[in-house]
């Protein structure tokens, strides 16, 4: 069966784009804990690439459905889960690129390069890193893992910024400078 990727965000209201995300079913990877260690020899490039065995992965189904799986441990490691065995994924800087910003009502709504879409909210907040010469901006996705921002997303969020560069979302606040 062929992949078909969701629709347009900034074609969707609040409400469809909260339908969307219910319906994307993940599993419970936070709820498993299998003694099987191993090494997936998998790697997320920082453009958001992935790569097994030093070849790219290019199917986007297969990395939607790897990307369900992700999760980060308080160490920083991230892992593909299963209820079997976890698999550690070296991920060069954020698991997922942010590659698009909407805002919909009260929310901003992100794209990621998984075709994963995230509100950004007190459970999903928008961090900077950084300097201001060079700054970064991450958005919490789930199970520890972050999105980064792609250079336009960033720039589609600063034109939504206020004057003091920094954004609302579904009553949180964020800023688009590092502190």
């Amino acid at each position: 069966m062929p992949y078909e990727p969701p629709p347009e965000i900034a074609e969707l209201s609040l409400v469809a784009l909260a339908e969307l995300v219910a319906a994307r079913k993940l599993p419970p990877v936070d709820q498993w804990t299998p003694q099987a260690v191993s090494d997936s020899r998998m790697v997320i490039k920082g453009d958001g690439r992935w790569f097994h065995d030093g070849g790219e992965i290019r199917r986007p189904a297969m990395i939607r459905a790897f990307a369900g799986l992700l999760r980060r441990d308080t160490d920083g490691q991230h892992w593909l889960v299963t209820p079997a065995e976890k698999q550690a994924i070296a991920v060069e800087d954020a698991a997922f690129i942010a590659t698009d910003v909407s805002r919909i009502g009260d929310a901003l709504v992100f794209r990621l390069n998984s075709d994963d879409t995230v509100i950004a909210d007190a459970g999903h907040p928008l961090v900077a890193r950084g300097d201001g010469d060079t700054p970064a901006l991450y958005l919490a996705v789930r199970h520890g893992t972050e999105a980064r921002l792609n250079r336009s997303t960033w720039l589609q969020l600063v034109d939504l910024a206020e004057t003091d560069l920094s954004v609302n979302s579904r009553g949180a606040r964020f800023s688009l400078v590092p502190a």
